[in-house]
């Protein structure tokens, strides 16, 4: 709203008396207040809407005079200051009435609101053309038509539109005839007849429909179930613990089928019942999992969702080895491939489980390499390894594995290389070998070492130094290589290890060692099939960190190694 302000000493002396229902000016709350006295209580004053208005023919002498109207001055809005100043025009507050408290229970309306409105009680003084005396009169209008002096307010739309709803006619009710009453009883008579046809139609038809839904409620479920009586179902207690395997993608159906076909329940329908009730089906994930027979429906349930029914699984990590290794500083005993397997392969109550031996697997794996899975591209290769018990190191890729332990130790190795091997090869290591020049296998062979001897972050350079150490027929002398002859763990090899001749020492040979050195992941393996660019020849970390630092120089290579022994990174301990 805008501000309006009078300027002090210049207040005309004037009484202003409203003759029509008008809007007032409502004031900011920074607006001048304005001394209000109100009107004594008289029986000319009528309230609508929100104001009163006051009717008063004391002292009139005319029934016609000359209309005096109040001065409107245009408001003067504040404006911002700028280099010039602002005028602002006198404007003159008028004092507003209180709103009155009406005897209906509403509150005060605006105009715009038809229920507000209240039409003024006529009285016997025609006010609109009394005048009113003011001490100043105003300069009079004249009017077409024979007008007077002053226009006559109109109400607006509002109060035009409500006082037309208040006052329309309402239709005179005419008597109704005799003969129109008996046809009105008559049509009564008709219609309570049709509702009470339409009720009866209306049950018959839900009748039939609940009739068909129970016809189908009941033939589906012979259909489904397989006869008239409930699913068959064993009591108990439960007979020998048989491995049955859950496929990826399997729904409930699909097991039901599988374990009824094992016995461990005596039909699908009753474990599909029973499955489709727990919400713990959905933690169900491929896999083995051993449970006992001849069980009832709702206890294979129980089994099958029980984490300790999992049987044959295992995770493999990256540069994890086939046999056991110990750390040469702390004596720790680091699990190999074979001990993995044999863990996960027992079965049966706990102290009384039956496991695959760790010399079992290491006997199988020494064996044949067609039973085992070699796949052609090693095959030449892995029957020349030197040690029979290491020929499968390598051919196994870390990662989470599933078995059936109840295979033997061969099928077991067969699996696992196979598809390793199928794994591999989705890398593009049978094509790849071509642009770096290394056979598929020796391709492994590299992966290994980088898997050993760098961080992720720092593969692809770990690889680019193997190839060009290779292209220039240096050693490689890598102490993971001097560690894996050794079966033990050790950041920096002592010399008298390092002089050791073996098939897998880079020290005391040039080139590849006889095997990969562990199971590399899938990133050590791309990173040798695509090394990152470079004439690096040495590198070597410097702190614990993992910091590893390349270079082609010879000295910058020394200085590096004097940086990692101050920070204790190649001080072996012994």
């Amino acid at each position: 709203m805008s501000n309006h302000r009078r300027p002090a000493g210049e207040r005309p002396e004037f009484q202003y008396v409203p003759r029509q229902p008008r809007r007032h000016r409502y004031l900011d709350e920074d607006d001048d207040q304005v001394d209000h006295a109100p009107p004594p209580e008289d029986d000319d004053v009528v309230t609508t809407g929100r104001h009163a208005v006051v009717y008063d023919d004391r002292g009139v002498d005319e029934p016609h005079a000359d209309y005096a109207e109040p001065v409107y001055d245009e408001p003067v809005y504040e404006q911002p200051v700028y280099d010039e100043p602002v005028y602002e025009q006198p404007v003159y507050e008028q004092p507003f009435d209180p709103e009155p408290v009406y005897e209906d229970g509403y509150g005060p309306r605006s105009y715009g609101d038809a229920r507000a409105y209240r039409e003024p009680e006529v009285d016997d003084h025609a006010y609109v053309d009394e005048p009113v005396y003011v001490d100043e009169p105003y300069e009079s209008h004249s009017y077409p038509d024979d007008r007077h002096d002053a226009p006559r307010h109109e109400p607006d739309v509002a109060f035009a539109e409500a006082e037309t709803q208040i006052i329309s006619p309402i239709p005179e009710e005419i008597p109704p005839t005799r003969a129109h009453a008996r046809a009105q009883a008559r049509r009564r008579k008709q219609a309570t007849g049709r509702a009470r046809r339409g009720k009866l139609f209306g049950a018959l038809a839900a009748a039939t429909v609940l009739v068909v839904l129970v016809g189908i409620v009941f033939v589906g479920g012979k259909m489904f179930f397989g006869g008239s009586d409930a699913p068959a179902d064993y009591a108990g207690p439960g007979g020998p613990e048989v491995v049955v395997q859950v496929h990826p993608g399997d729904t409930a159906e699909e097991i039901a089928s599988t374990l009824a076909g094992r016995d461990v329940v005596a039909s699908g329908s009753a474990f599909f019942n029973a499955a489709v009730q727990s919400n713990a089906m959905n933690s169900v994930q491929p896999g083995f999992y051993s449970l006992s027979t001849q069980i009832p429906a709702d206890d294979a349930v129980q089994e099958l969702v029980d984490p300790t029914s999992r049987v044959g699984q295992m995770i493999i990590s990256e540069g994890r080895q086939l046999h056991d290794t110990t750390d040469v500083q702390t004596g720790a005993k680091k699990k190999g491939i074979y001990t993995l397997i044999s863990e996960a392969s027992c079965l049966g109550d706990a102290g009384q489980e039956q496991c695959i031996g760790y010399d079992d697997l290491n006997a199988a794996g020494a064996g044949d390499l067609s039973t085992l899975g070699v796949p052609d591209w090693a095959k030449d290769a892995v029957a020349g390894v030197p040690d029979r018990d290491r020929q499968l190191e390598g051919l196994i890729a870390a990662g989470s594995w599933d078995f059936d332990p109840t295979a033997g130790p061969a099928a077991i190795l067969q699996k696992l290389v196979t598809e390793s091997s199928a794994s591999y090869e989705k890398t593009g290591i049978l094509t790849a070998g071509n642009q770096v020049g290394l056979t598929p296998y020796k391709m492994l062979i590299a992966a290994s070492l980088v898997e050993r001897e760098a961080m992720p972050d720092d593969f692809s350079k770990v690889a680019r130094v193997i190839l060009n150490r290779l292209a220039v027929n240096q050693a490689l002398q890598f102490d993971s290589t001097v560690n894996y002859a050794l079966d033990t763990t050790e950041l920096a090899t002592t010399d008298a290890d390092r002089a050791q001749v073996t098939p897998w020492n880079t020290y005391a040979s040039p080139g590849l060692p006889a095997t990969p050195i562990s199971s590399p992941s899938i990133g050590a393996l791309q990173a040798v099939e695509q090394p990152a660019p470079g004439d690096w020849i040495y590198f070597v970390t410097v702190d614990s960190k993992g910091t590893t630092l390349f270079t082609k120089s010879y000295d910058e290579h020394l200085a590096n190694i004097d940086q990692a022994l101050n920070n204790g990174i190649l001080n072996s301990g012994r």
